[in-house]
């Protein structure tokens, strides 16, 4: 019973850290997810990096171009990045607040299109205190 509570537990708190988008991509079960963090936090005028990743099915053999989209007062880099069939598909974005950008949650869109197949897209949340 203690074994199984903690199994939940550590399944619940993997669920809850990154946000998984629908299926994307090509024909048949040859699909590909995109994955972000739910939530990043910021100081104004300084960086955090998160992770977003491109999880695919066996079958998917394309490349994904992964396009980050900031509001006034963020900026990503990179904002824009392709992972190819045989990268390990986990891609790093430093995430940099201005030292004037608005405080409270701001949210960042990610959008990974395949080389064929419709495009995906999520969104995380930033939330950006005073330094």
């Amino acid at each position: 019973m203690n074994r199984f509570l903690t199994v939940a537990l550590v399944a619940v708190a993997f669920l809850v850290g990154c946000n998984k988008s629908e299926r994307g991509g090509g024909a048949g079960d040859d699909k590909f997810k995109v994955v972000v963090p739910s939530s990043a936090d910021v100081k104004q005028g300084e960086v955090q990096t998160v992770r977003v990743s491109v999880d695919r099915s066996d079958g998917f053999k394309q490349a994904v171009k992964l396009q980050v989209t900031a509001p006034k007062g963020l900026a990503v880099d990179p904002n824009s990045t392709t992972v190819k069939p045989g990268d390990k598909g986990d891609v790093q974005l430093a995430i940099t607040a201005d030292k004037d950008a608005p405080l409270g949650d701001q949210k960042v869109l990610v959008k990974g299109t395949p080389d064929k197949g419709e495009p995906v897209e999520l969104e995380f949340k930033v939330t950006v205190s005073a330094k």
